[in-house]
């Protein structure tokens, strides 16, 4: 019997690796699974040993902050590892801490197949990393296909899996969204997806949440609706108490696609959301902001694109969709963009139809990346 250990250390890549675990049952019943990770891969019956959700943080300052945490936490992933002795373990997103339980992993037990599933993001900051995971991994599961040359040079096996949130994204209903909600079909909407992320619920969300304050101000008609994430919802309502005295916030059981799919505009922090916004024709800005020494060092050392949206570096680095970023990222200018695309039926058509083509760029797999991403595990064990 195939044994498979799975690591996660932040929300998205606890969600995918709960979505492996669900394809690995089906494809082989058989499969022993353990794993660490957070509330998805808990509800697929996985039990943590660990907790990691204090590695959820924001910008390379922050991280530094919690170095040792870090090395502490990889150490109790490999002395769980090596104790289950699986065949392969499958290291799931979060560059840095899986990196490191790979290394004491490879180091500890040798024996043990290592995949990483998700990539660093070699095509926009360092390609060196390309090397490194090489030098410590047996395969890898990328998302892109031009992802795979940057390993050629290494001889790393790569499998390109596609994106995951397109995958496993269906399209939501505008109408049983509006509904969950309490909403009339024909009044504005303006959602706000604040991040997944405890250093974004600080640094993003209260600009966004302002920008919206200051869109319902204006437009007294308008519905403003909050999404956070299921893991910062306690964070989020700590953070503004008072925010259902002007603002919505959706249900924890409503399907997070017929959210999306309910709204005419959204203002969105960066990340995976922006790719599942567009996969709802929803039309949306992104914000972002993070310390200035991690972003000086990305801007002008690190990060090669112009854009940070997946959405817009798809598009040939071109603007698809607005970007209010570091200096750029206040509350004014977001709240101005938003009322005027509110108002403007044609401009959210015409963003959405740009969204839709390079969506198109990024749709890479005809099957579901949990799928490829099993297959490879269950390969590789």
């Amino acid at each position: 019997m195939a044994s498979v250990y799975l690591v996660a250390a932040e929300p998205s890549g606890d969600l995918l690796a709960s979505e492996i675990i669900e394809a690995i049952r089906e494809k082989a019943p058989g499969t022993e699974i353990h794993g660490i990770g957070g509330e998805h891969m808990t509800e697929a019956g996985i039990r943590s040993p660990i907790d990691t959700s204090e590695l959820s943080v924001l910008g390379l300052i922050e991280g530094l902050k919690i170095y040792k945490r870090v090395i502490e936490l990889a150490d109790q992933a490999a002395d769980d590892i090596v104790r289950a002795d699986p065949d392969v373990v499958g290291l799931v997103d979060s560059w840095g801490y899986t990196l490191r339980v790979a290394q004491r992993v490879r180091e500890r037990a040798p024996h043990i197949r290592l995949v990483k599933v998700v990539g660093p993001q070699v095509w926009a900051t360092r390609p060196g990393r390309a090397q490194t995971l090489a030098q410590t991994v047996d395969h890898l599961v990328c998302i892109h296909a031009f992802e795979a040359p940057f390993y050629e040079p290494f001889d790393l096996p790569v499998t390109v899996m596609g994106n995951p949130a397109l995958s496993r994204g269906h399209i939501g209903d505008r109408s049983r969204g509006r509904e969950a909600l309490g909403i009339g079909a024909d009044a504005p909407m303006l959602l706000v997806l604040p991040g997944s992320r405890r250093g974004e619920i600080e640094q993003v969300a209260p600009v966004l949440v302002e920008a919206a304050r200051r869109v319902k101000s204006e437009v007294p008609y308008s519905r403003i609706v909050m999404h956070p994430s299921a893991n910062v919802r306690s964070q989020f309502f700590e953070a503004f108490p008072d925010i259902t005295q002007w603002a919505s916030v959706s249900p924890p059981k409503a399907d997070r696609y017929d959210i999306m799919a309910s709204a005419d505009y959204a203002l969105a922090c960066s990340g995976t959301v922006t790719s599942e916004l567009a996969l709802q024709s929803t039309p949306f800005l992104v914000g972002y902001h993070t310390g200035c020494i991690t972003w000086a060092l990305a801007r002008f050392l690190l990060f090669k694109p112009t854009h940070i949206t997946l959405l817009n570096i798809a598009a040939d680095d071109t603007q698809v969709v607005p970007e209010f970023v570091q200096t750029k990222f206040k509350a004014g200018p977001i709240a101005d963009t938003a009322i005027g695309m509110l108002n403007n039926i044609e401009a959210r058509e015409t963003q959405i139809a740009t969204q839709r083509k390079a969506l198109s760029r990024m749709g890479e797999s005809q099957l579901p990346s949990a799928e490829i991403a099993a297959d490879v595990l269950l390969s590789s064990a």
